[in-house]
């Protein structure tokens, strides 16, 4: 059995989430004029709408994506996205605050921004164009798609610990172990797990216990 991941590494994978998401994030094109419950509501919405078919796409494979590493990642990346989002919204922009609000959502793991900000200090670097990409490679849906594929190869160092992530319905989640239909369970599992995952980062971010 593997070791589990140390607080380092964690904080070392999700500020990278951090970063590279931030200008997916800007562009998802949220309608400027809703109320904070609305706001909330669009990314526990629309973000499925967009973005669910690619997490649930490995699912074309039926019960062999689970011995890929695509499901989780590719699941838990479309959902860092939905997290970041939400907590914009919230006001949350420290650094040490986002990366505690994925470690929460993602990993149902307890690091406070107290315990993540020495961590960020120590592992701080610099990110080019080639790393997170130009402002011509982020737009459209091809630029959103590159983005998630670098975010889920990322997660992927952790995958162990995406287990955790919120997940869809027990039948919705049965389904998508059946070969090439399983899309369909995989996409309604994906949609459910990514409103759960918006709910609890709202919550979160406002103080509020988590909703399951």
């Amino acid at each position: 059995m593997a070791p589990p991941n140390s607080d380092a590494a964690v904080v070392d994978v999700l500020r990278r989430v951090d970063r590279l998401t931030a200008p997916l994030v800007r562009r998802m094109g949220r309608p400027p004029h809703l109320s904070q419950a609305d706001r909330d509501q669009w990314w526990a919405d629309r973000v499925p709408v967009l973005a669910a078919g690619l997490s649930a796409a490995p699912r074309f494979l039926g019960r062999l994506a689970d011995l890929l590493p695509l499901q989780n990642t590719v699941g838990s990346a479309v959902q860092s996205v939905v997290v970041l989002g939400v907590a914009g919204e919230h006001g949350v922009v420290d650094p040490a605050e986002r990366v505690s609000l994925l470690a929460r959502v993602l990993l149902d793991r307890d690091l406070p921004p107290d315990r993540v900000r020495p961590l960020l200090e120590r592992s701080r670097g610099t990110y080019t164009e080639a790393t997170i990409g130009g402002p011509e490679e982020r737009a459209g849906f091809r630029g959103r798609a590159r983005t998630l594929w670098r975010v889920s190869r990322l997660l992927g160092r952790i995958d162990d610990a995406l287990d955790a992530r919120p997940k869809g319905r027990l039948g919705a989640r049965a389904l998508s172990n059946i070969p090439v239909v399983g899309v369909l369970g995989g996409y309604a599992a994906e949609r459910e797990g990514l409103r759960r995952a918006a709910a609890r980062a709202a919550a979160l971010a406002d103080g509020r216990a988590a909703v399951s």
